[in-house]
Parts: structure tokens; sequence; C-alpha cells
């Protein structure tokens, strides 16, 4: 891998409003001019993975976590707000129906004193678009055709169809955060050790100390310019786990100040009852799935005995199967509840496009109609099934969740299911070489809007990288993305979940809420807890 001082380039991007009229977003004050960083050191814990720091090549929460902290984005969102208001930017607008510009204040500095300008906001969304990671982003920049930068201070953001609604919600998150062009390399990864001896960082903290999922430290950047206000804790401190027994039990003894992401539901029910730490409940929007390779599952196209109507079946005789209330009760405790839907409840557009298909009709498993499924399509059972999970990467409870999974398939004697646990990382690079035919995903909105939940799943250049494609489907996304009229919207977004719910390359099946445990002390995590979906460090402080 080059240096990352071998072939850099400068480049910028920009977005913001939410129509195709002219839309001019200006007079937000610089968090860095609105007060004095506080002093003292936060410990937070959890046991999320971080897959890499580089925003090319991540598409997770554990890494979503790190790059918050750290990176500018041109777009954000404020604590409890879901507006889509300049960030790094000083202002922005539509200004033609296929053309988004932005405007940065002059005299920006990365933390390292390189200048920061409107060549490293094309730069990082040159490299996403030619790095094109299968771990990454990139796949939400689809409407993106190119990006220029005509000046220091001004970003003009070509798009390929015209009257976008979700592009400025897009730049608020993953392939948002904005990149230092004279560290990161243009068209390959640049690795963690590199970024953070270059100090390439903008956001409210930098980071000190960088032990891969291990220890991560923080000082608070007095030179931060953007939405938010100054860091209230000069240092935090990120200790990640690989036991979520053990996470609870240093919050609950005051080891650690926070814990965010994951703990048993058994564990948070317990700590509800502990007078020495506070359960801080936020918005829900995750959501949990499987996924199908539909080239490498049971009658899979790549497979010996490719069968499209069996595959189908298959895929659907397991939609029969699942029993969403024991797991929302038995493992969940009710922290997670039922979903039949792609989009969750909630957003606009939503709807329960899964419960009527399969299953009984009303929620509930029916053994009958999925074997009757697979007798129809000449399917010889029982079926053997390789299921693929991450125990650490969703919280303990998903070996609870998965046992529950296959007790529902072997149960009916259409189904032998063999269970598999890899740790996250190595995860994250099989699943997109095909190595598993049946895996489990987990998923954390990036902007709330029902378009984030099915442009990474359902476009033909999609995240999962499961070899769906549906040309209808994909054209329906690119409409609604563009649709102006609400109701119009709303229609279409339906529409899509109808198909891909006949379709079943994934099958959503649990919907969450955000939960964080903190010290009695601790300050600003229900702040935090929001519709961004990002835990952002800097409204956190001991009272």
């Amino acid at each position: 891998m080059r240096s990352a001082s071998t072939n850099r380039r400068r480049g910028l991007i920009a977005a913001a409003g939410v129509s195709v009229a002219a839309l001019a977003l200006a007079g937000c004050a610089p968090g860095g001019d609105d007060g004095d960083t506080g002093g003292g050191t936060l410990t937070i814990g959890t046991t999320e993975q971080v897959t890499a720091l580089d925003p090319a090549g991540s598409y997770d929460n554990g890494s979503l976590a790190v790059h918050t902290q750290v990176f500018p984005y041109l777009l954000n969102t404020d604590y409890q707000s879901t507006e889509v208001v300049p960030d790094l930017a000083e202002s922005a607008e539509f200004t033609s129906p296929s053309e988004y510009t932005v405007t940065l204040p002059e005299g920006l500095k990365w933390a390292n004193g390189n200048d920061l300008t409107s060549a490293d906001v094309k730069f990082t969304f040159d490299r996403q678009l030619a790095i094109a990671d299968p771990n990454g982003p990139s796949s939400l920049l689809y409407n993106l055709d190119s990006v220029d930068a005509p000046d220091d201070t001004t970003v003009v953001f070509n798009l390929k169809a015209e009257n976008d609604q979700v592009f400025p919600q897009i730049l608020t998150s993953f392939p948002g955060a904005i990149v230092d062009d004279e560290v990161f390399a243009a068209d390959e990864l640049t690795p963690d050790d590199e970024i953070v001896e270059a100090n390439a960082f903008a956001g409210p903290y930098v980071i000190t100390s960088y032990d891969f999922n291990n220890l991560i430290s923080y000082k608070a950047n007095p030179d931060y310019k953007g939405l938010l206000a100054p860091a209230k804790t000069e240092t935090v401190n990120v200790k990640y786990y690989t036991d979520a027994s053990n996470l609870k039990l240093d919050v609950q003894e005051g080891n650690i100040d926070v814990a965010n992401r994951t703990l048993s539901a058994t564990d948070i029910e317990d700590l509800r009852g502990n007078d020495n730490v506070q359960v801080v409940d936020g918005p829900g929007g995750e959501i949990r799935y499987l996924v199908f390779n539909f080239n490498t599952m049971p009658f899979g196209a790549t497979t010996a005995e490719a069968d499209p109507a069996k595959a189908l079946a298959v895929r659907q005789a397991i939609a029969d199967l699942i029993d969403r209330n024991a797991i929302s009760e038995d493992v969940y405790k009710g922290t997670f509840t039922p979903l039949y839907s792609y989009v969750p409840e909630g957003l606009a557009g939503a709807n329960e496009a899964l419960k009527e298909l399969y299953g009984d009709g009303n929620g509930a498993p029916d053994p009958d109609r999925a074997a009757e499924r697979l007798s129809t399509a000449g399917v010889t059972t029982p079926l053997e099934l390789n299921i693929q999970y991450v125990a650490e990467r969703y919280g303990p409870s998903s070996s609870d969740e998965y046992a529950v999974i296959k007790e529902n398939l072997e149960e009916s004697g259409l189904f032998t299911v063999n269970l598999q646990s890899t740790e996250w990382v190595q995860y994250s690079e099989d699943r997109v070489a095909d190595l598993y035919s049946i895996f489990q995903m987990g998923w954390f909105p990036d902007y709330s809007d029902a378009d984030n939940y099915l442009t990474p799943f359902f476009l033909k250049e999609n995240f999962l990288v499961n070899h769906y494609d549906n040309p209808e489907v994909n054209d329906l996304i690119l409409e609604q993305a563009v649709t102006q009229d609400p109701a119009e919207r709303e229609a279409l977004i339906g529409e899509i979940q109808e198909k891909v719910a006949a379709d079943l390359s994934t099958i959503p099946y649990m919907q969450g809420a955000q939960v964080a445990v903190v010290g009695t002390d601790i300050e600003g995590a229900e702040d935090t807890l929001d519709g961004s979906f990002k835990f952002r460090y800097a409204v956190l402080s001991k009272g």
C-alpha cells in the first residue's frame, strides 16, 4: 500500500436543503466560538467494533461512532433535531435542479495545520466513488455524477437526476465525513495508524492514542469550527469490550462512566433497578434482518443445483417460520419489537407488507404454509441451511436470538440449521466475498427517511453485495428519491416494499430503540440519543 504522502489530490463537496427550489441555509455560528471546553475525563465502554478509521472503508455503527467525533461534515443535525442544517458549511443551496452548491468559510484548518478547503471536499467524494470499497458507503452516492471546486470556498455537486429529495441527508451520514487530501490516498484505503499519526482530524475531538478495538483516547479540538458547541469534556477514553457482561459489571461498579452498545436485554432490565446508574432511552430506528446471498444460498445462481423457483420457496418458507414475538419477548424483553416492514414504523411510507404475505397472515409463524411452498417447488426436506451471525457485533443476545430462529426452522421438520459465529472484522470481509449463503445483519439508520432503508439494500449495486437485482425495484427507488410530492413519494415507497417483500432478498424481523447506561453524575446522554442516531461525545459531561 502506498504511503500516506504519495499521490494526494485535493477536492470538495457540499449539500443542505430538501426541496428542488433554491434553499439557502446560513447563519450557523461555528461551535468553536461558542464557549470554552470543559475539563475532566470520561471513560466510555462499548462492544461495538471498528472496521476502519478511513470513512471510505466502513459502513457500520462502530466505525461511525469514531468518525462522528473526529471528522467534519458539511451538513448535520443539531442535538434533538432531524433538521438538516450547515455544519462545516457556511451556506448551501440548490442552484439548479441538478446542482447543489455549498460555500465554506475562509481560513478553515485541519488539526495538523493543513488548509481545509473545497479541494478536500471534492477529494473526499471523488475517492469514495473511486475506491467503492464493498464495506464502504459509496452506494449512497448513486446520484452523484461529479464534484467541482471552482475556488477554495465553493463546492458544486452535480447530480445525475434532478430534484433529489435525500441528497442533503446523505451528506450528513457515512460518505459525508470530509478527509484531508494531504493525508489520505486517492485510490485506496489509508491505514488507521497513518491517519492518527498525521492528526488528520477537524471534528469536535482529535485522536491522541489508538489501539485498534481495544482503546481509543480523544482530546477536545480547540480549533473545531462547526454546528455543535465545544466539547464539554476535555478527554474521552473509549474502551472496547469483547464480553458484554464485563461491560455491565464495569458500568455498575463505576469503573467506566458510560456503556453505549451493547448490553443484553436482561442486563438492561437489571440495571434499571440499580441506583448507581441511569438507563437512558432514545428513539428507535435500528433493525435486525436476515440476508440471502442470491448466488450461494440453497439453489442460488452459482450453485450446482441452481433453481430460482426453489431458491424463492426456501426464502419464503424461512419467512413463514420466524417467530418474531418469541424473539421479542423471550430474548429481548420487549426492548426490540416485531417488524414486518422494510421501513420501520414511524417513518413516512412504512407498511407491513411482510405480515400478510408470510406466516399465518397475522404475524405468527405457519409451518403448514412453509411446507406447502417447499413441496410445490419440489424442494426435498429437510433441507440443510448454513446461517452465519455475529455474537459480539449486535450484542450478547444474538446467540439467543439465533437459537430461537434455529429452533423455529428445525421444529417444522423442513430444515436442519448449522449456526456459525464469526468475529466482526473477519465477518465484514467474508460476507462480501460470497462466503456466507444466509447471514445476520443489523441496521442503524444514517438519516431519518424511508430511503435509508431501501437504497442501501435494494439497488443493483447495494451495500449487502448479495447479488439481488430487480430492475423494476431499482427504477422505483431512483424515482422516489426525486419525487417532490409527499403523497406520491409515500405511494412509491409502499410499492417498493411490496415488491421486495415478494422477492425476499432480506427478511427484517426486529426493530429496537437506543439505550445507554451512564453513571448518576453523567449529563448529556439524553441529548445525544436522538434522531441523528449518532452518539456524540461532545455533549457528555460529569455533573
